[in-house]
């Protein structure tokens, strides 16, 4: 009677072990075929083709080699984002620059103006005084303006005319220009060496002078009273020439040095107030000569005046 009721228990046992295996080979099939299934349809989707971990006459598949493949994927697509965060940091952070630096001439504008129109002044010199307030303010509204539309313009993608020119003599066109700004400040404006001949460049001749005229412009606004601004030619490669904008003006600390081309960043911001500017010279400086494929340098101590360089290929 014991035998039969073991003999009973050991055959259930049996039946119960054999069942489970066959439940969990039925059920490892299953899986692996849907597993297979699923990724047939990633496999046909444009996102891993031509991949070899899994191969579409058999079913042979790598898992390893295709989990290394997803992850991978999973982290340039986290670059992807972190990148698109990034932008969208920027885009918040320069519309507000942006915002401010457009408000404050135009309210400082708009407040001389109410004041001229109430009236109520008598004197006739202030109120001159703050109608001439009242154009710088404009004036400067325009600048920020008119930067902000070549920057633009700058960023969506930029058509270089190439051309073959004399990098003196439109240093000597730039430097007539900005003569009447450089003489308010009784700074003078000259050449470091007697240059006789021709420096032939090729760039584009007009983007080239606007990235003379900021730098000369920038340099006349932080210079000092009585002082130089002098232009420099010599050879940065046996390609290459390096233009330099040195001064004995105010000089940039140290710690501003690596975000001078930044847009909107100033390193005096009180100063800079006071000169004007839209604070996007730098910033358009910047990609004009990347645009060129060429380098901008700056060295600066305070007290003592900066050097602004850059490089322009040879012609020829």
């Amino acid at each position: 009677m014991h035998f039969v009721v073991g003999f009973s228990l050991v055959g259930i046992l049996l039946f119960a072990l054999l069942s489970f295996v066959l439940v969990f080979l039925s059920v490892r099939t299953f899986l692996r075929q849907f597993i297979l299934t699923e990724l047939r349809k990633v496999y046909d989707s444009s996102l891993f083709q031509n991949e070899p971990y899994l191969k579409k006459e058999s079913n042979d598949l790598d898992f390893e080699l295709f989990l290394s493949k997803v992850k991978s994927f999973a982290e340039s697509k986290h670059h992807e984002i972190e990148q698109l965060h990034n932008r969208d940091d920027f885009r918040t952070e320069f519309m507000g620059d942006v915002s401010h630096e457009l408000k404050t001439p135009l309210f400082t504008a708009q407040g001389y103006l109410l004041t001229v129109l109430e009236g109520n002044m008598e004197d006739k010199k202030l109120e001159k005084k703050y109608l001439r307030r009242t154009e710088k303010s404009l004036n400067r509204l325009n600048s920020i303006v008119k930067d902000l539309d070549t920057l633009a313009k700058l960023e969506t993608g930029m058509k270089l005319s190439q051309e073959s020119f004399n990098i003196v003599q439109c240093v000597r066109e730039v430097m007539d220009m900005l003569e009447y700004s450089a003489e308010k400040k009784d700074i003078f404006l000259e050449f470091k060496e007697s240059y006789e001949y021709p420096i032939m460049v090729q760039a584009d001749k007009k983007k080239i002078e606007q990235v003379l005229t900021n730098l000369i412009q920038n340099s006349i606004n932080y210079g000092k009273l009585g002082g130089t601004t002098s232009v420099s030619f010599s050879s940065h490669s046996l390609h290459r020439l390096l233009v330099e904008i040195q001064d004995d003006g105010m000089g940039i600390d140290p710690e501003s040095l690596p975000r001078l081309f930044e847009r909107f960043y100033r390193a005096d911001k009180s100063r800079s107030r006071e000169h004007g500017g839209s604070g996007l010279g730098l910033a358009i400086v910047k990609h004009i000569l990347e645009a060129h494929d060429q380098e901008v340098f700056v060295q600066s101590t305070p007290n003592q005046g900066s050097n602004f360089s850059f490089t322009l290929n040879k012609a020829g």
